[in-house]
């Protein structure tokens, strides 16, 4: 029996940008009914290739196939999605301050006969569609008032309602939970038994082996083959991506008579806050250890951050650095104690976006470097120090961080804290949207951070960073801890037991 005819073929597909090549004559096909999965590094052209399926750029050379239709021309978006191919964008394209139906079906509002917007229908069915994607909310509700994950979900709901014989989904589950993951990939099925062909990005490598039925993988804007998934293994996507062997797992664990380092103790949330959420919660950390924090969205992992570093008010507990207690009002008087805190969004909290470099490695320890004025030199050279060490990919530190991608960022961000040398880091998802190589480099560092003697706290949606990187894992439910996990016993099954409702 032949091989089906694809639903899609592009073929020597090449793209310049001001005389830069960075796509170099890649071939896809996707077939109807199933998943292929795109992988590769920040960089290496994934992201180009489907905006160009999308209508968004023009190849330099090659040819684009799709339902049986030859050698076509996307101009533009719309084009692309008359013939039925709709992208789902990493970057939200969302009007905030417009309801979920208005968003959904922006410019293709149903209409009575009479022209007006038929109100009823349009609510009735993007109802409809937010059931397909697990989400029960009201379609009149403000796209601006919804967390980042439902506005993800709207996303997709949206693209669902172009009823598109081919889905783009360019990394959807970057600010989603375990749970809208799960309900995502139940969507995904559906629109394989319908027939759809669905193309998927992520740079979490165990959804690719979860939800894929083949993968392409790009490097430097380079085909590195094209595999079945079922024949292929994390190690050989790792290798075809990056070039090399990673080491991603944390390899040194710690001995057993190591003092503890950093101790919390029957923290609380204070009565007063709009939506009071911890409760006793209890833990500790030994010098040099990695202690993950797991638990569903919701947990209280992030606002247990934020109250050890004194940016959420407590009505009660104690917190202890080096076996001393320690009063802790504000983040200065947490730096001040020896306790440092990335940032769960680094471009919101973690990073000055305008500033350089440079300018952010600094911020936080800005007396060393002159108590009247900066030294500008000094600051440069430290940051060049850290750019080197740190394999930081920039023109020079005087560059702006915006500039960087997500990877370097957050070495930034890291870099800043490495020169503050804190007793304790906590590190709030470490790795979120950023590619393979840079996530082993981002463990790398952490793994720096615990061989120095600090103690490090990992909190991660992602099970199995979790798993990779912890000495001890700590699981949260609803503002409460429920349990610990030693590293030699912990899976993905037992956090999840204890994350869960069904224990």
């Amino acid at each position: 029996m032949p091989d089906p005819e694809p639903l899609l073929k592009m073929r020597g597909i090449k793209k310049s940008f001001d005389h830069v090549e960075v796509l170099k004559g890649i071939d896809l096909d996707v077939l109807a009914g199933e998943v292929h999965a795109v992988v590769g590094e920040n960089g290496a052209g994934k992201s180009t290739l489907m905006n160009i399926l999308a209508g968004i750029h023009q190849p330099s050379a090659g040819t684009i196939s799709f339902d049986n239709q030859t050698n076509l021309t996307l101009p533009d978006t719309k084009s692309a999605q008359r013939l039925g191919i709709s992208i789902v964008f990493q970057e939200r394209s969302l009007f905030h301050q417009l309801t979920i139906a208005e968003n959904v079906f922006a410019a293709r509002q149903p209409v009575t006969k009479f022209g007006a917007i038929d109100r009823k229908k349009l609510a009735r069915d993007t109802r409809a569609l937010l059931e397909r994607v697990g989400l029960k909310l009201d379609p009149k509700l403000l796209v601006g008032d919804l967390s980042p994950a439902q506005q993800q979900m709207i996303e997709i709901a949206k693209a669902l309602s172009l009823q598109a014989k081919l889905l783009i989904f360019d990394e959807p589950t970057a600010a989603l939970t375990l749970v809208e993951t799960n309900a995502l990939f139940d969507v995904i099925r559906q629109l394989k038994e319908a027939n759809v062909g669905i193309i998927y990005i992520s740079h979490r490598l165990e959804e690719i082996f979860h939800i894929a039925d083949r993968v392409t993988i790009l490097k430097d804007g380079s085909w590195q083959g094209t595999l079945r998934v079922s024949e292929t293994d994390t190690d050989e996507l790792v290798r075809r991506m990056v070039g090399r062997d990673l080491e991603l797992r944390h390899s040194d664990a710690i001995a057993a008579g190591n003092p503890i380092l950093f101790e919390i103790k029957e923290i609380t949330d204070s009565p007063q806050l709009p939506h009071p959420l911890l409760r006793d919660v209890s833990l500790s950390v030994r010098a040099g250890e990695i202690v993950g924090l797991a638990g569903l969205a919701g947990a209280g992992r992030t606002e247990l951050a934020l109250s050890i570093f004194g940016m959420r008010p407590r009505a009660g507990g104690e917190v202890y650095v080096s076996g001393r207690p320690v009063r802790i009002r504000s983040p200065r008087e947490a730096i001040t104690a020896g306790i440092g805190y990335v940032y769960e969004d680094r471009k919101d909290g973690g990073l000055f976006l305008d500033m350089s470099i440079a300018g952010n490695i600094a911020a936080a320890k800005l007396d060393i470097f002159g108590s009247w004025w900066m030294d500008r030199a000094k600051e440069i050279t430290v940051a060049t120090q850290f750019k080197r060490s740190m394999q930081i990919t920039c023109r020079n530190v005087q560059q702006a961080v915006q500039k960087l991608s997500g990877g370097n960022q957050q070495k930034v961000v890291l870099a800043k804290w490495l020169l503050v040398r804190p007793k304790v880091l906590i590190v709030d998802e470490p790795t979120r949207g950023v590619d393979i190589g840079a996530k082993a480099e981002v463990h790398s560092l952490l793994y720096e951070f615990a061989r120095q003697g600090s103690a490090v706290i990992v909190i991660s949606s992602e099970l199995p960073e979790i798993l990779d990187v912890s000495d001890r894992i700590y699981i949260m439910r609803e503002g409460k801890i429920t349990g610990m996990l030693p590293r030699e016993g912990a899976t993905e099954e037992r956090i999840m037991r204890l994350a869960s409702l069904f224990t």
